[in-house]
């Protein structure tokens, strides 16, 4: 991913709007560039803060609300590729228990 798509995946990030597949790629590639951090600390900055000035409640730790967001955001793509990684091990023993009884009703009708 590019710094251009990371920046314009900053808003619906804030927002939680990225799909997962957006939503990994998004956050494997802010490990990896400060400029894209600092532009998503900005951007949260001013819509989280906006926010709070307008309800007239909220925490003033809008980076420390950040990093928990960031956090969220990794836990939601484990558990993402745990899902994933299940439904293809039930997927493959799905597909072994059709071919072992197909081959059982084989074996009983012509042996």
């Amino acid at each position: 991913m590019t710094c251009q798509e990371a920046e314009r995946l900053v808003t619906p990030y804030i927002r939680d709007e990225l799909s997962g597949d957006e939503l990994e790629a998004f956050l494997a590639h802010l490990e990896n560039c400060r400029n894209c951090q600092e532009e998503l600390e900005i951007y949260f900055m001013v819509d989280v803060g906006l926010k709070q000035l307008d309800s007239g409640s909220g925490t003033f730790d809008i980076i420390g609300t950040l990093q928990k967001r960031i956090e969220e955001s990794y836990a939601k793509v484990r558990r993402m590729w745990a899902f994933r990684t299940i439904r293809y091990a039930v997927a493959t023993l799905c597909a072994m228990a059709v071919a072992v009884t197909v081959l059982l009703q084989l074996r009983i009708w012509f042996f």
